[in-house]
């Protein structure tokens, strides 16, 4: 048990180390990848929405003549 806890331990220490490490994003990067991201899902959204209209047009075309 006391094996088990000291692993965990070290696992946290590692943890809080490597995280020091990294390079976090500042404050204008962040907004600005934010922003991007909304954007090409709500562009992604419209065009899979166009084209979903259209295949339901052709499909409708098709089987009701």
């Amino acid at each position: 048990m006391g094996n088990l806890v000291a692993k965990a331990k070290q696992v946290v220490a590692d943890t809080i180390n490597e995280l020091k490490k990294s390079s976090w994003p500042s404050k204008n990067e962040l907004t600005e990848s934010t922003l991007l991201v909304i954007v090409s899902v709500v562009a992604l959204g419209l065009f899979v929405a166009v084209v979903d209209q259209v295949n339901l047009k052709l499909l409708n075309l098709f089987t009701h003549g």
